[in-house]
């Protein structure tokens, strides 16, 4: 009569035990992984909804006067098609920076201040992920009512 070994059956055993603990490793990498990149995106809107307010009110308050909300906010100012367009930049925790060091972008561009649009300025501000090209992280428009004194 020939005895079998029981260290196969052992060995057996052990892989199906690794081969589950490492679908469990995966499961629960792919959960953390999930959950990072879902809280980094709602940190990212919670930020970018506070500054794209804060611009919006400002936008309100200067009655759609680009250069005013620069002056209240900083940030550069551009012509870019016919409308003067707002940026201001923040590094990775949201603080504001340079162009150099920016990892987010809010631009605001506004209507021209001439006679037709002097009662009501429309403008679109955007909220921008530079360093993943240029992903969209939210947008809008708003309007200010104009100053009648320009």
């Amino acid at each position: 009569m020939r005895r079998r070994s029981k260290s196969a059956l052992f060995l057996m055993e052990q892989l199906i035990v690794i081969g589950v603990f490492a679908i469990c490793a995966s499961a629960c990498v792919w959960i953390l992984t999930t959950s990072y990149m879902t809280a980094k995106d709602s940190r990212d809107l919670s930020f970018a909804m506070l500054a794209a307010e804060s611009a919006a009110e400002t936008y309100k308050a200067a009655g759609g006067d680009i250069a005013k909300v620069s002056d209240i906010l900083g940030g550069s100012v551009a012509l870019v098609d016919d409308a003067e367009t707002l940026y201001l930049f923040y590094n990775s925790d949201w603080h504001d920076c340079t162009s150099e060091d920016a990892v987010y972008m809010l631009r605001l561009a506004g209507t021209p201040a001439d006679a037709e649009s002097a009662l009501l300025r429309i403008g679109m501000l955007s909220v921008l992920r530079i360093s993943a090209g240029g992903d969209e992280i939210l947008s809008f428009s708003l309007a200010a009512r104009g100053q009648m004194n320009e």
